[in-house]
């Protein structure tokens, strides 16, 4: 439960936003802290175990990760949040909104993961938009087929956005990530229960995200009767660098209804 964190914010309301895979707390409040502009909450950014500051102090597998998260809103919080997440974040989200449902007042899933498994994946088939020359020269070439697969905002611009936020942060454990994305318990046990979540929620996708996609996404509004779903244009899977202006409206309207 000893997770890193930085907070802003003294306001009653929370909202606890948890990062994408491999991504840090630096990067999520660069990607969140402008769509939540104004709106008067008490932000907490958290690194998850294994990521960013945050020791790998539970076992290698999602339910752990999840547990951990839950017990340190359960010590830190106690009262119930809005809970916010990209892509893995998103994932475990969704979970805790499962699981420990009296610990969530709200979801904003953005690009969120609905299956782990690649293979179990519905992804979109799409020319590339059209981008210019040279537009991943800056990226490592490491980097650069991913990259290609997941942006949909093409151009220089977004693409050093994105590298800032890979790089922003603490180092992580790099050894703890790998095991845990190549173990047979990367899944939740109850990734596929068909449980509902009563409260308020958002769920953003980018039409060109080749990694999650957002037909997976758009099934599991069934499980969220007071669900919103959104699927932009010009955006892939790091949407929230993509397409900040959109984002931010669309956390707005999330707000509006939360405060409902």
């Amino acid at each position: 439960m000893n997770l890193a964190f930085d907070e802003s914010g003294r306001a009653e309301k929370v909202v606890a936003c948890l990062p994408m895979f491999g991504m840090t707390r630096a990067a999520m409040a660069a990607a969140f802290t402008p769509a939540f502009a104004g709106a008067g909450l008490r932000e907490v950014y958290l690194d998850l175990p294994g990521h960013g500051d945050s020791p790998a102090t539970c076992r290698a597998e999602s339910q752990a990760l999840l547990d951990t998260v839950c017990a340190w809103l359960d010590r830190h919080v106690g009262a119930p949040v809005l809970l916010a997440g990209a892509s893995y974040g998103a994932y475990l989200a969704a979970g805790i909104a499962r699981q420990r449902p009296e610990l969530v007042r709200g979801l904003l899933l953005v690009c969120p993961g609905v299956k782990i498994s690649r293979e179990g994946r519905d992804l979109p088939e799409f020319e590339p938009p059209e981008a210019p020359t040279g537009w991943l020269d800056a990226a490592p070439a490491e980097l650069r087929a991913h990259l290609d697969v997941a942006l949909g905002h093409r151009t220089p611009a977004v693409v050093a956005t994105v590298l800032a936020a890979l790089d922003s942060g603490g180092p992580g454990d790099e050894e703890f990530q790998e095991e845990l994305r190549g173990g047979l318990d990367f899944a939740l046990p109850d990734e596929e229960a068909d449980i509902v979540f009563g409260g308020p929620v958002s769920v953003i996708t980018g039409r060109q995200d080749g990694i999650v996609g957002y037909a997976d996404q758009f099934r599991s509004m069934r499980h969220y009767p007071r669900g919103t779903f959104t699927v932009v244009d010009a955006a892939g899977h790091y949407l929230p660098f993509e397409q900040p202006a959109l984002l931010r409206s669309l956390t707005q309207d999330w707000l509006r209804r939360a405060r409902s």
